[in-house]
């Protein structure tokens, strides 16, 4: 198993911006997924990439907010969110699965996952 590393949230103000990073050894042969939990709320699938960075998948709610990138050379992925809004806090995940094409991602398991980085969006 990866051992993935989140980093990167805060407190930020709505319409602003944060990107989080995930790291880990050996990134390059799985698939990336970030997941978010809300309070309250189940945990839900926010954008995928696959392990080459050839497909890109957004969840309709931050689809033309978010972009998910990843680097294989320094084993990193990121997902810069930009128009934050209030009901994007939450705790954010990101976890990873080998031969994976972020196929229904909040119905499939994944091999490893990180702790979590809180993203709250506040005035």
């Amino acid at each position: 198993q990866l051992q993935l590393v989140e980093s990167g949230g805060g407190l930020v103000q709505p319409g602003g911006s944060l990107k989080l990073s995930c790291a880990a050894s050996d990134l390059e042969d799985y698939a990336i997924v970030w997941f978010r939990q809300a309070p309250g709320k189940e945990r839900e699938g926010v954008s995928c990439i696959s392990a080459l960075g050839g497909i890109t998948v957004y969840a309709d709610s931050v689809a033309g907010r978010f972009t998910i990138s990843r680097d294989n050379h320094k084993n990193t992925a990121s997902l810069q969110m930009n128009s934050l809004k209030p009901e994007d806090t939450a705790v954010y995940y990101c976890a990873a699965k080998g031969a994976y094409w972020c196929t229904d991602y909040d119905n499939v398991d994944m091999d490893s996952w990180g702790k979590g980085t809180l993203v709250t969006v506040s005035a």
